[in-house]
C-alpha cells in the first residue's frame, strides 16, 4: 500500500514538474507603439500651474538650467513612464495604429502626451548629467532620438514637426555634453552609431508630405458633397471659409493634387535642391483657388524645419569630432 501511495506521489511529483517546464511567458510585442501607449498612461500630470510648464519648458530648450529642487519632484511621479518609453525605442517597429480610412477625422489624440512625455524623457538625461552621470544621460538622449523617429513613423507632416521639436532638444545637449568633453571615446562611438541610423533630415518629410496630400483630397472631397460646404469649411478647418471656391469644383480637386505630388517630390530631395524646385512651384501654387490655398501647409516652412534638424546633426558630428 505504502509502495502503491509513494508511486503515486512521485508520478504526481514529475507531472508537476514537467508542466513547469513547459510553462512559457507569451511572446512579448515587437510594436514599439504598444508600449509607448502603456508610457502615456503612467503619466502623471503633475506641472499643471503655467509657471512650471514654462519652466519645463525653458529648460528643456536649455533656456533655464537644471533646477532639482523644483522639476526633480515631477520626474520622480513620472518614472515609470520615462522608463517604459526607453525600453519601448528598443523594439524594432513602431505602427500607431492610425485609421488612414478616416482622413482629417482619424484620431491624434495621443500626440500631445508624447511630447510631453519627450520633454519629460530629454529633462531626465540634463538630471543625470547634472549628477555627474554622463553615460546614462547619453543613453537617455539617444532614446529620445529614437523615440523622435518613431513619432513621425507612418504619420501626416504634424508628426514630422512635432518629432523634429522632440528630436532638436536631444540633438543640441547630445553636442554640447560632447564638446564639454564629457565622455570618453567608446561613449562617443556610440552616439555616432546611432546616429548614423538617423537620416541627414531627421525623417522621411516626403512621405509626411504625401500622407498630407491625402488628407487634403479627403477634405475637398467632403467639402464638395456637404449640404453647406462653408459651415463644413468652419468645422475642418476652425476658421471662417473664404468667399469664393467652395464647393471646390473637380478641376480644383485635381489642381490641388498635382501641386501637393510634385511638392512631396521636392521634399525628398536635398534641402538645398528643394529649395529651388518649391520656388519653382509658386507658379503653380499661385493659380490654385482661395480654399485649397487656405488649406495647404507651407513646404518651404517645412523644408526649413528640415535644416534645423541637418544643422543640428551636422553640428553633433562635429563634436563628436566626425568631419
Amino acid at each position: 500500500m505504502r509502495i502503491r501511495t509513494l508511486a503515486t506521489i512521485l508520478t504526481f511529483l514529475l507531472s508537476s514538474c514537467e508542466m513547469q517546464a513547459q510553462l512559457k511567458h507569451p511572446a512579448e510585442t515587437r510594436n514599439a507603439a504598444l508600449r509607448y501607449w502603456m508610457a502615456f498612461a503612467e503619466m502623471q500630470d503633475t506641472w499643471t500651474d503655467k509657471a512650471t510648464q514654462d519652466l519645463l519648458e525653458k529648460t528643456a530648450a536649455g533656456e533655464a538650467p537644471w533646477d532639482e529642487a523644483k522639476l526633480a519632484p515631477i520626474l520622480d511621479a513620472n518614472a515609470d513612464a520615462i522608463g517604459v518609453l526607453q525600453r519601448a525605442v528598443q523594439l524594432p517597429d513602431c505602427d500607431w495604429g492610425l485609421e488612414y480610412s478616416r482622413g482629417w477625422k482619424a484620431s491624434i489624440a495621443y500626440a500631445p502626451r508624447a511630447r510631453a512625455l519627450a520633454r519629460l524623457n530629454t529633462l531626465q538625461g540634463m538630471r543625470q548629467l547634472a549628477k555627474g552621470d554622463a553615460q546614462s544621460a547619453m543613453h537617455t538622449w539617444l532614446a529620445g532620438v529614437r523615440f523622435a523617429q518613431d513619432l513621425a513613423h507612418g504619420g501626416t507632416l504634424i508628426f514630422a514637426l512635432m518629432a523634429k521639436n522632440v528630436l532638436l532638444p536631444d540633438l543640441r545637449l547630445l553636442a554640447q555634453a560632447a564638446r564639454n568633453g564629457q565622455w570618453n571615446d567608446a561613449e562617443k562611438r556610440e552616439v555616432l552609431t546611432a546616429l548614423q541610423t538617423l537620416p541627414e533630415d531627421g525623417f522621411d518629410w516626403g512621405s509626411a508630405w504625401a500622407i498630407e496630400s491625402l488628407s487634403l483630397n479627403d477634405i475637398l472631397h467632403e467639402l464638395q458633397s456637404a449640404p453647406d460646404a462653408g459651415a463644413a469649411y468652419q468645422a475642418i478647418m476652425g476658421k471662417p471659409a473664404p468667399r469664393q471656391g467652395l464647393p471646390p469644383a473637380n478641376q480644383d480637386i485635381q489642381k490641388s493634387r498635382q501641386y501637393m505630388l510634385a511638392a512631396a517630390g521636392a521634399l525628398r530631395e536635398t534641402p538645398a535642391k528643394a529649395t529651388t524646385l518649391l520656388a519653382g512651384l509658386q507658379t503653380q501654387m499661385a493659380a490654385l483657388g482661395e480654399v485649397e490655398r487656405s488649406m495647404i501647409p507651407n513646404p518651404q516652412a517645412v523644408n526649413v524645419a528640415r535644416i534645423e534638424v541637418m544643422t543640428a546633426r551636422a553640428d553633433l558630428m562635429r563634436a563628436l569630432g566626425v568631419k
